[in-house]
């Protein structure tokens, strides 16, 4: 049997057209790989992109709701026109605060407040419009006076504003609020779940007024009116009002709450320096404390010397 041999022209014809056909193939695989990989590259930076765009109209969304907040904060030259010695030291969590302070003047009387409202960042700053809003219309348009039955009126507002027909809503506030007579010299004073701290002077210790148990807001338990207390003050007397936040924030060795105790021990070791300085002493002291762990809370604390 004779077995004619296989032209080798022809041969490498057939294993160049094999070649030329797998490499055409893999190039078109090649190809529409890399168009893909491109097209995922390209979608992917806009995505980033878009991204980048939508969190920088956010923070800029955020950072006008800061100015529209500081609105409803009294400013230094108002505060300054009815007290001389004072501190506001003012940490909010994100930008924006749940947390405010508070000022109104009517006849001979100085309503002043610090107040904590449910939340913080935005959701928080907006409950604190409202909950300025309720104590301004309280004292000025209804012309409530005493804090007690300020807080008494504040709540029947935030109940109302924060409830409709379809949907209610358990926001509100606990705060510490003080009206000041000059002539008097006369502090009345009362509290939704926030004390009022009190420093004598020349007196070594932290004289504590407690408020009620019970929010400016909706609450659980029987609503009872609010508790007016009221102290004459002397030269040289200091009190304290503030949020939760400070005590409440993690940090130290244990990573542990500040608590009550040891906020009451360190405002009484910086008593020696004056009411402006101790602002940045607490702030000092706060920043230790809070060490490497993000800030728990808004933070407000007022001083005010007598």
């Amino acid at each position: 049997m004779n077995i004619y041999p296989i032209n080798k022209t022809v041969l490498d014809l057939t294993i160049l057209s094999f070649v030329l056909s797998m490499s055409l193939i893999f190039a078109s695989r090649f190809s529409d790989l890399f168009n893909s990989t491109v097209s995922l590259k390209n979608k992917a930076e806009k995505q980033q992109y878009d991204l980048e765009v939508k969190n920088n109209e956010i923070m800029a969304s955020i950072q006008y709701a800061k100015q529209l907040q500081s609105t409803i904060l009294p400013t230094e030259e108002e505060i300054s026109k009815h007290f001389n010695n004072y501190f506001i030291l003012y940490e909010p969590k994100d930008i924006v605060s749940g947390d405010f302070y508070w000022m109104e003047k009517s006849k001979d009387l100085i309503h002043f407040a610090v107040a904590d409202c449910t939340g913080h960042g935005v959701p928080g700053a907006m409950v604190s419009f409202v909950c300025s809003n309720v104590l301004s219309q309280a004292v000025l348009d209804e012309k409530i006076y005493s804090p007690e039955k300020i807080l008494d009126r504040s709540r029947e507002l935030v109940i109302r504003r924060f409830s409709t027909s379809e949907i209610s809503l358990n926001d509100g506030m606990d705060i510490s609020i003080g009206t000041y007579n000059k002539n008097t010299n006369i502090l009345s004073w009362a509290g939704a779940n926030n004390p009022l701290y009190i420093v004598r002077a020349g007196i070594n210790e932290v004289v504590e007024i407690r408020g009620n148990k019970q929010p400016i807001g909706k609450y659980v338990a029987e609503e009872k009116p609010f508790t007016l207390h009221q102290l004459t003050m002397e030269k040289g007397d200091r009190i304290y009002l503030f949020s939760d936040g400070y005590i409440d924030q993690f940090g130290g060795i244990k990573g542990k709450k500040y608590k009550t105790n040891q906020f009451k021990r360190f405002i009484l070791s910086i008593q020696n320096h004056s009411i402006h300085e101790q602002q940045s002493l607490l702030m000092t002291e706060f920043t230790n404390w809070k060490g490497n762990k993000s800030q728990t809370d808004d933070v407000l604390v007022c001083g005010l010397e007598f």
